[in-house]
């Protein structure tokens, strides 16, 4: 690596650490400084910090890898998580979210369910389902930057034990990006999160165009041309994914027979099923829900949300279009040399673009770019995973009157904590991949039902959501371990088959179970005290199955309406959803120099934008704070 890469790195890390501890002192005034901002912060800062949290590492090497191998179809591989829920967000949940006025998740469900037996089970299990999900996505994290690191620095770390030496490798890079990042996040809270954010976005953003311009300069149209398929180009497909690459690269073939997208329609019917599901569920008691909840007001909430689609995609496929081009046209033939392909070469293709394919100082940028992405998405887990462990269960449940002091050096221990428990979790990950599917499947697959019931029905209380919550995350857990151990199970036995069956069309089954477990708790057991749910109902104003509680209300008072913009709030998801995908495909046309489809893509995002701004922005406008 050259001097001047290695400079651009350090000056970019001691830039983050400096703005980070500068800030860090607004964080100290309590709890609600420390993990809200004390709800000051602009909403632009949030939606630019929100954006920045999403662009993490891991999930870039991932998309280059299945871009790479599916082609511009790929992007419908991301309905899995969906990404899509972002617009759900965007159109009426944040609004929904804000309106309650709390600091975590878990707490939120405390005005849902009231703080009797049954509101305190579900206060709980959502409280420790977001400290699980926090430590799985510090594990999915460190495997992502450490494979990273490790091909794209040219150092071995070694330590000297006595007279033997041990080499360390990825995990080593891997601990040292986490414990600087560590530092500014404890330090500063979201303070330090937001500040430290908005200037890695910044250098993402440079490094995706810097790329982007690269690809543009150095590789000609007929280079990609020669490389690229003409159906991998193509958004359209049928219900089985038929093999596009020629002879020489019929490994790819081999490795799309194997992933399990085979049954392409199908996949993507289920992402959809799943998709609706998990995005009117909300989202995880996670760094997405605080950042909502650190708006300064329920119209601002709106707007974070929406600025935050605005500013991710296209930057984001620039720098993954600019890359996976630069793969094809330079990889492709030393790839074709390979009998068979694994997810693993796939994965590597984002470092060993960087390591041997970018000129000096574009490096460094990228790098310090990637490394921005990393460290921001980690520190926005390390900020919100210990709000549940502080707020919801060591200030509630153990010691409730302490000073602020007090309860921020608890936070400080309790991010520690996590982070250890996630490093710990991530030298046992296999892969990137597999982790991407315990996230997507075992932790996401368990919190659909229940999520989904609490905003719709009146009648689902406390004890409804902390069944289907636990009976949905045991079965998807199980699901997961299954997997893991498929290789030891005999061939031809039932769970043999069942282990070979893709992650995402077992959701339905967990679906089912927690939906089960949510009805059979609900009804034998008593129904929400009516004050809660006309306290609730009242403020959150949410559309569905209220009609027992919305009576109770006009009887008191006669000018209470009822939300009935569940048709106009889905129409404008679908016309979202299809903003959303033109920001994404836009990039990835644009970089493989296919200029018709870059224009239709631009056309149908202008279209999109003009109608979401008279049936969405305009409706924002006259929320009253």
């Amino acid at each position: 690596m050259d001097i001047i890469d290695v400079s651009i790195i350090v000056i970019y890390i001691v830039l983050t650490l400096g703005v980070g501890i500068w800030i860090s002192k607004k964080a100290s005034k309590g709890l609600d400084s420390y993990f809200l901002g004390g709800n000051s912060i602009k909403w632009y800062y949030l939606g630019l910090s929100n954006g920045s949290g999403m662009f993490d590492v891991s999930g870039t090497a991932w998309m280059v890898g299945i871009l790479f191998l599916y082609g511009a179809k790929s992007f419908m591989f991301m309905w899995i998580w969906p990404i899509w829920n972002q617009i759900f967000i965007m159109i009426f949940l944040a609004v929904w979210i804000r309106r309650s006025n709390i600091m975590t998740g878990s707490e939120w469900i405390l005005t849902r369910f009231g703080d009797g037996k049954a509101g305190r089970a579900s206060h709980l299990i959502v409280a420790v389902f977001a400290i699980v999900a926090s430590i799985g996505f510090i594990a999915y994290f460190f495997e992502g930057v450490g494979k990273f690191m490790t091909i794209i620095l040219p150092w071995d770390l070694t330590l000297s034990m006595g007279d033997s030496t041990l080499l360390l490798s990825e995990q080593s890079y891997a601990l040292i990006i986490i414990f600087l990042t560590t530092i500014y996040t404890i330090k500063g809270g979201m303070f330090s999160v937001v500040a430290t954010e908005v200037l890695q976005y910044g250098i993402m953003v440079l490094a995706g165009v810097l790329v982007a311009i690269y690809a543009f300069v150095t590789i000609t149209d007929a280079q990609i041309a020669a490389v690229i398929p003409a159906e991998w180009g193509s958004l359209a497909f049928g219900m089985e994914l038929e093999g596009f690459w020629d002879g020489k690269l019929n490994a790819f073939n081999d490795l799309i027979d194997s992933q399990g997208y085979k049954m392409f329609g199908a996949f993507i019917g289920m992402s959809l099923f799943k998709g609706v599901f998990a995005s009117i569920a909300g989202p995880t008691p996670s760094y997405d829900m605080q950042r909502i909840l650190s708006t300064r007001t329920v119209k601002e909430a709106a707007y974070m949300s929406g600025f935050t689609n605005l500013v991710l995609f296209i930057p984001r496929y620039l720098l993954i279009g600019g890359i996976v081009v630069i793969g094809l046209v330079f990889l492709t033939p030393e790839m074709s040399t390979l009998q068979s392909i694994g997810s693993n070469d796939l994965e590597i293709i984002l470092p060993k673009v960087i390591n041997f394919h970018v000129p000096v100082g574009v490096k460094g940028l990228l790098l310090a770019g990637l490394l921005a992405a990393f460290m921001s998405t980690f520190s926005a887990f390390v900020n919100s995973g210990p709000a549940y462990i502080v707020n919801d269960i060591y200030k509630k449940y153990f010691k409730p009157e302490a000073s602020p002091k007090h309860y921020i050096k608890a936070s400080h221990l309790a991010s520690f904590a996590l982070v250890i428990v996630g490093v710990v979790m991530g030298f046992f990950a296999d892969s990137i991949n597999s982790l991407t599917l315990w996230i997507t499947s075992a932790l996401y697959g368990g919190y659909v039902a229940a999520n989904f019931l609490k905003w719709i029905w009146w009648r689902f209380n406390g004890w409804g959501y902390f069944w289907g919550m636990l009976a949905g995350l045991i079965i998807a857990t199980l699901q997961f371990l299954l997997d893991q151990n498929k290789a030891n199970i005999d061939a031809g036995t039932w769970l043999h088959d069942l282990a070979q069956i893709p992650a995402i069309y077992i959701f339905p089954i967990i679906f089912f179970v927690s939906l089960l477990g949510s009805f059979l708790g609900t009804w034998f057991t008593p129904a929400t005290n009516m004050e809660t749910l006309k306290s609730f109902y009242g403020n959150v104003r949410p559309w569905g199955w209220w009609n027992p509680v919305y009576k109770a209300l006009k009887k008191e008072d006669e000018s209470f309406t009822k939300n009935n913009g569940f048709i106009s709030d889905m129409l404008n998801c679908i016309i979202g959803i299809i903003w959303q995908s033109s920001m994404i495909v836009l990039p990835i046309y644009l970089m493989i120099r296919d200029y018709q489809s870059t224009l239709w893509a631009l056309l149908v995002f202008v279209i999109t934008s003009i109608i979401l701004k008279f049936t969405w922005l305009d409706k924002v406008k006259k929320y009253k704070d």
